[in-house]
């Protein structure tokens, strides 16, 4: 590893770590309808603010042992996890994708996938408050790899909404009941806007296989495929659904496949059968170079 490229990746893992801390912000405010600025962080049990030395993603979970200064009262080790493995995604773009504009939208891509994922999984719940931002950052971003990348992320963004929609309509019309999550169409759309068309079917197929692979494992020895019930949402921000034993959040499973997309596939493409390049994206993308 070259001196610029050592440098580029503990950037990347600062930025990260930093972007980490914030998306934990993200994930538990923005869907109790909060804004994610103000007010300051603070402890949820004895409301003591957070000053900025306990806030220091990493350092301080660690020096605190995971718990309130004030109180004593435990910190989720989501936190940390969210800010290591934050860090280390984006240190992993880089050394993927080189210090370039490519590494960069796919560090905003796996921010959205990993706050995204908290939310899913502790809510079951998809904001539009971040997909929607998401799907025009994708677009937006592209446009500086030139016309090719930017009509690929537009009709990636598309194709990614109308082929989720049309399988909400094929579930709906076959089982009389809403079979998808309606914020999974969005997310779509938003990988689809950052990996570009040619991603979607590998997407789709990744994320069905590991998702139905895990969630039966998950089904036969803990008794249920997902995470349990989320707690209740504020007034008009719940609509009252609570998954079954059977019920799997889809959104971590798209955000997984996309993940494996944009690190894995690149490094693997030259040792793949040819035969294997279309479903996996292509070679001649220019968004998954």
């Amino acid at each position: 590893m070259g001196v610029i490229d050592l440098f580029s990746a503990v950037v990347a893992c600062v930025l990260g770590l930093l972007v980490g801390s914030y998306l934990n912000v993200v994930a538990h405010r923005v869907p109790r309808g909060l804004s994610t600025v103000t007010p300051g962080s603070a402890c949820p049990r004895c409301g003591h603010a957070i000053a900025w030395f306990e806030n220091i993603p990493v350092l301080s979970w660690l020096a605190l042992r995971g718990r309130c200064r004030a109180c004593r009262a435990p910190i989720s080790a989501r936190y940390l996890v969210v800010e290591l493995f934050t860090g280390a995604c984006f240190v992993a773009a880089v050394l993927v994708h080189g210090p370039s504009w490519v590494a960069f939208r796919t560090c905003i891509l796996l921010a959205l996938l990993v706050v995204l994922t908290v939310i899913d999984l502790e809510l079951w719940l998809l904001p539009l408050e971040i997909t929607l931002p998401g799907i025009a950052a994708g677009v937006i971003s592209s446009a500086l790899l030139g016309r090719e990348g930017l009509v690929e992320s537009a009709i990636g963004a598309a194709a990614g909404f109308a082929v989720f929609w049309a399988l909400e309509r094929l579930v709906f019309l076959v089982l009389r009941r809403e079979g998808l999550g309606a914020g999974d169409k969005y997310m779509f759309a938003l990988i689809g806007s950052f990996l570009g068309w040619r991603s979607l079917f590998a997407v789709l197929l990744l994320s069905n296989v590991q998702g139905a692979v895990i969630g039966l494992l998950l089904l036969l020895f803990l008794g249920r495929a997902g995470p349990p019930a989320p707690e209740p949402l504020p007034q008009g921000e719940d609509d009252g659904w609570r998954p079954g034993p059977t019920h799997l959040p889809f959104g971590p499973w798209l955000a997984l496949a996309a993940l494996e997309l944009a690190l894995v596939f690149p490094l693997l493409r030259d040792r793949l059968p040819l035969a294997l390049m279309p479903l996996l994206g292509g070679s001649e993308s220019v968004l998954l170079p």
